[in-house]
């Protein structure tokens, strides 16, 4: 017999594929703790994308970099971080989500994300949630620091927008395409 006394937990996906992760991943987590019981960082793999940190890596950073934020400040919704294959919605529902979480960091992020909100909806019957990124954050993305790193742009211009564990991976990245 269910207990239907106690509620279930409204339990946020934060899927992406976090190549590598960024300071604005780490603030989207960081304000959802406010508004759900549960996020979950799901590593996914874009098969669309070429991919500059394997997997168990990206994972591991994601979660030492979700370590330190709950250390920082305990107050919020517990995280987990997970990887998975195939559908995000797909995993969605094997976790219970509620809803899928997306950060917006400018109107263009907006557009498309509203587009792939519906799309979701129709589809899945899971609704989204978007929380805005903090200013710093804005024009940031993995896909601009990839380009940074493959082109061989200065790395360590990029320390306010990654962690220091993230920093160092790029520069390997980096000194291994230069060798």
């Amino acid at each position: 017999m269910v207990d239907s006394s106690q509620p279930k937990p409204h339990i946020a996906l934060y899927a992406g594929s976090f190549d590598p992760p960024t300071l604005g991943h780490l603030d989207v987590i960081e304000r959802a703790r406010r508004l759900f019981d549960v996020i979950v960082v799901g590593i996914g793999e874009n098969p669309n994308k070429q991919h500059m940190l394997e997997p168990a890596l990206r994972l591991a950073l994601m979660q030492e970099m979700v370590a330190g934020l709950l250390d920082d400040n305990p107050d919020g919704a517990p995280v987990r971080v997970e990887t998975y294959d195939g559908l995000t919605v797909d995993f969605a529902r094997s976790i219970n989500a509620v809803a899928l979480l997306r950060g917006i960091r400018n109107v263009t992020d907006l557009a498309s994300e509203c587009q792939l909100a519906i799309a979701n909806r129709q589809v899945a019957d899971i609704e989204s949630a978007f929380v805005i990124t903090d200013e710093r954050y804005g024009f940031t993305s993995s896909s601009l620091i990839r380009q940074i790193v493959d082109l061989g742009g200065d790395v360590d211009k990029l320390d306010g927008i990654v962690p220091t564990c993230v920093l160092e991976h790029l520069r390997s990245a980096r000194d291994s395409d230069v060798n």
